[in-house]
């Protein structure tokens, strides 16, 4: 009895996750009001921005979407693999991975993403070389550096326990 109550309150008890994922949702428009400040304020000026300022305007709007698309896939994968399952029906606008992507495979997900992010700032960087100290360029390639080495052993790492659960299985 008593295991049984407190079975089901720790089953529950992913609920709470729930405003974490709504509160992302606010952090996605949130995202959505930056870009449309940033899409105004340089669409207007396109005409007289150098082919530089256009660039790392549109890296601005890229690094603005990728971070969109990570949050999108931290609310749907993480409430799907921690909450409840979206129901969707056969909705033909559902994401070909949602409902399929794991805990690994978000991790993975994520941290390409990371990656991307990571680069498109290590490239803005360069375009304005000139404004930017040594010291900001090598830790800015320090880091994107880390996120690239980390996302190769994490992808790694899922390989071999991947080939280590295949072999186990194989041998029962």
């Amino acid at each position: 009895m008593i295991e049984r109550n407190l079975e089901r309150l720790i089953f529950a008890s992913r609920w709470i996750m729930a405003p974490f994922y709504l509160g992302l949702v606010v952090a996605l428009a949130m995202l959505l009001v930056k870009f449309s400040q940033e899409l105004i304020h340089v669409a207007p000026a396109v005409f007289t921005m150098s082919e530089n300022a256009v660039i790392l305007a549109v890296l601005t709007l890229i690094d603005l979407s990728l971070a969109g698309n990570l949050l999108l896939m931290v609310i749907f994968a993480g409430y799907e693999n921690f909450v409840s399952k979206i129901d969707t029906g056969e909705h033909e606008d559902r994401p070909d991975w949602m409902g399929k992507v794991d805990f690994s495979g978000l991790k993975l997900k994520l941290l390409a993403s990371i990656v991307a992010i990571s680069g498109i700032q290590l490239l803005r960087t360069f375009m304005a070389i000139e404004q930017t100290s040594k010291e900001t360029l090598y830790s800015m390639l320090i880091i994107h550096i880390t996120f690239v080495v980390s996302g190769v052993l994490l992808a790694l790492m899922d390989l071999l326990v991947e080939k280590a659960h295949a072999i186990k299985n194989s041998t029962h």
